[in-house]
């Protein structure tokens, strides 16, 4: 059995639990606890703070992990990044009030700065040379510039909201981070095999993210021009029609180029264009 820590509460835990559900391994959410088995899969989840994660999975509590990279980063512990899963997408950040005027890195030698993540930051600084004094707090860093705590700040920012709501601004950008599976480094061979054919799946879920399955009707005099424009994984597949002047084309399209390419097919005469999401996808 495959041990998975997992955030207790919070984005994380919902970009998880939806990634393991695409996976087909089902939990059960209706009464959570601190240890939950899936009924279809050798795997079972163990609930946990974010910043304990890392050393529950470096000690062998659980096997492996899913954790912010921020996270990881901070608490330094020994554990292997099995795979860099690409949701909970933030960036860890230096800020200070609007009214400062900003004039590099200079300007915070001497500062206080207040933040939850203080081993990130004091090797950011010392990379860069500027000595500053650290004030770590565990929640609400940004309102220790509006009440006299600290001259600036060192936290996570995803859409900057809260920075502007407490008269803040990013002024640099020290490290972007997302979600990551990680693993403990001393997995025997029966766990690395469960983990292979958890990977397996994920590896299907996330090559499926943000494409489309895509269907028409093509002239088959217009067909070279068509099959140009289709980015295709290898390329497109052409079935012969009852009439003989038009073919079917079925290809996958990622969503930013969606309806750049579909413009350009309706050019070229294409019709009957159908649209289907794809849940999975196996390369």
């Amino acid at each position: 059995m495959l041990r998975i820590a997992v955030q207790s509460k919070g984005r994380l835990y919902e970009d998880t639990l939806h990634l393991l559900t695409e996976a087909d391994i089902k939990i059960s959410s209706s009464k959570r606890t601190l240890l939950v088995q899936s009924t279809n899969f050798p795997l079972e989840v163990l609930y946990l703070r974010d910043d304990d994660i890392p050393q529950s999975v470096a000690s062998g509590v659980a096997d492996i992990g899913v954790v912010g990279e921020n996270e990881f980063e901070e608490r330094g512990e020994e554990a292997d990044i099995v795979s860099r899963l690409g949701f909970s997408r933030c960036r860890l950040s230096l800020a200070i009030p609007k009214k400062e005027d900003y004039n590099g890195l200079e300007w915070f030698e001497g500062k206080k700065i207040a933040t939850s993540y203080p081993n990130i930051l004091r090797r950011f600084m010392e990379e860069k040379g500027i000595h500053i004094e650290i004030h770590v707090i565990t929640g609400s860093v940004e309102i220790s510039p509006g009440i006299g705590l600290a001259d600036g700040i060192f936290d996570i920012v995803s859409s900057g909201s809260t920075l502007v709501s407490n008269n803040l601004r990013e002024v640099e950008v020290v490290m972007q981070s997302e979600a990551l599976l990680i693993g403990n480094k001393h997995l025997d061979e029966v766990k690395r095999q469960t983990l292979e054919e958890l990977l397996f799946r994920i590896g299907a879920v996330r090559q499926a993210e943000d494409k489309k399955y895509v269907r028409m009707n093509a002239p088959r005099e217009r067909l070279q021009e068509i099959i140009s424009v289709l980015p295709g994984l290898k390329s497109p597949t052409i079935i012969p029609l009852a009439d003989e002047a038009w073919c079917s084309v079925h290809t996958v399209l990622e969503e930013r180029r969606f309806w750049e390419i579909i413009g350009k097919l309706k050019e070229l005469g294409a019709q009957g264009i159908l649209v289907t999401p794809i849940e999975k996808m196996i390369l």
